[in-house]
């Protein structure tokens, strides 16, 4: 088996992930390379760990959260579609058998907020780990004065938490913002699609989805 460890050392598959997160620099989007695909990884481990799954499930949601954003290499539009076509020529090159990579081109084509459906456990884990990566050091641009109303949001999030409750009913995304630089309803305007593919997501893995900013339930 494929193994997460090994894609991590893999230069051909990080110089596709830092050239895609160059072409975002261009285009003046937040952060997509390195901290960014490790932190979903990390983060959908942990939903699936805390759920239950096996530990290949795990690797598997692991490997789809690496390899997720790649496409924006080819465009930012319809990235999701264009990683998996990626994904799924490096991961078949790289040995991986045929049910896993299903699994993990099946969770990258369906990763973006518009087109994608959380159709199995691993897609579901790598939605609600990617939408839920809003912090402040994603934000590239360090004048506030220049920012745009992403930036904006981004850089207002002093705080950010994931976390499934001890019953393994509810999992809360929970923000603490600051409101010098935005407020709460630009987080929820402009992240409601997100958050609304969270809770679809979340009903995948048998779970409730609620969005806490500033101590305030708001879905």
């Amino acid at each position: 088996m494929i193994t997460f460890e090994e894609l991590k050392h893999n230069e051909t598959v990080n110089t596709y992930i830092r050239q895609a997160d160059a072409s975002l620099v261009a285009l003046g989007y937040t952060e997509h390379s390195f901290a960014h695909v490790t932190h979903v990884a990390e983060t959908a481990a942990y939903i699936l760990e805390t759920m239950g799954y096996s530990e290949h499930d795990i690797e598997i949601a692991k490997i789809a959260a690496y390899l997720h954003d790649i496409g924006n290499l080819v465009n930012r539009v319809d990235h999701s579609q264009s990683g998996a076509v990626m994904a799924f020529r490096i991961l078949d090159e790289m040995g991986m058998n045929p049910t896993d990579l299903a699994t993990v081109v099946t969770a990258i084509g369906n990763h973006d907020e518009g087109t994608g459906v959380p159709v199995n456990a691993v897609a579901a884990a790598l939605i609600l780990a990617d939408k839920s990566d809003v912090r402040r050091s994603r934000v590239r641009n360090q004048d506030p004065t220049t920012f745009d109303r992403h930036d904006r949001v981004n850089y207002s999030v002093e705080k950010s938490q994931l976390r499934i409750n001890t019953d393994k009913t509810l999992i809360k995304l929970k923000l603490q913002v600051d409101p010098r630089f935005s407020s709460v309803m630009d987080y929820f305007e402009i992240f409601l699609g997100r958050m609304t593919m969270c809770r679809r997501a979340a009903e995948k893995l048998g779970l409730q989805f609620k969005l806490i900013i500033n101590e305030q339930p708001l879905m």
